[in-house]
């Protein structure tokens, strides 16, 4: 699937691969990646998204025994070269920069593939710093911690294909499939 804007990841056990497929087909059709344990998905919005499979999880508990996360995002993007991520993902965090006045928060990249082109700690250190200047720019600091922040940066990558969502405190503690950390 080429323009996928939701990862999912499934748990090792043999028959979770089928079982979530099913659950989550009113949802949108999942695809399997070139990777082990991660499927794909193209969802029309990912609010709904967020709504519909919360409630699904919510009416039978025992999805989340196959599915690990499941992470609509907000933006998706192509790139080539570590440099062309950093770019876009620059652009993308430096957009939502006016939503974290004055907040903490930090970047994860969950990578999978390009070994050795995306380091995810130098990825997530360069967004940090990123956000850090622009919030210091605009007279309004930053700070990052990792213990209970105001927002989480959420970066996904599968190949070259990146997507980033933006999840404040309550999206978390609401929406435990997110498992940013």
């Amino acid at each position: 699937m080429q323009n996928w804007n939701t990862v999912i990841t499934l748990y090792q056990e043999p028959r979770a691969y089928r079982r979530a497929r099913a659950v989550l087909r009113p949802l949108g059709n999942a695809e399997p990646t070139a990777y082990h344990n991660v499927l794909v998905m193209c969802v029309e919005n990912t609010d709904d998204f967020l709504r519909d499979f919360s409630a699904m999880c919510e009416a039978e508990p025992g999805i989340l025994n196959d599915i690990s996360r499941a992470v609509p995002l907000d933006e998706v993007f192509d790139f080539s070269t570590p440099e062309d991520f950093e770019s876009q993902a620059r652009a993308v965090a430096l957009a939502w920069a006016p939503r974290l006045l004055g907040s903490s928060f930090h970047v994860r990249l969950n990578r999978r593939g390009l070994k050795g082109d995306l380091i995810s700690p130098d990825e997530e250190r360069f967004l940090d710093e990123a956000l850090l200047s622009a919030l210091e720019a605009a007279e309004a600091p930053g700070r990052i911690t990792f213990k209970d922040p105001d927002f989480v940066i959420d970066i996904e990558t599968v190949g070259r294909r990146a997507g980033m969502a933006l999840w404040s405190r309550d999206d978390l503690k609401k929406h435990d499939f997110l498992k940013v950390d």
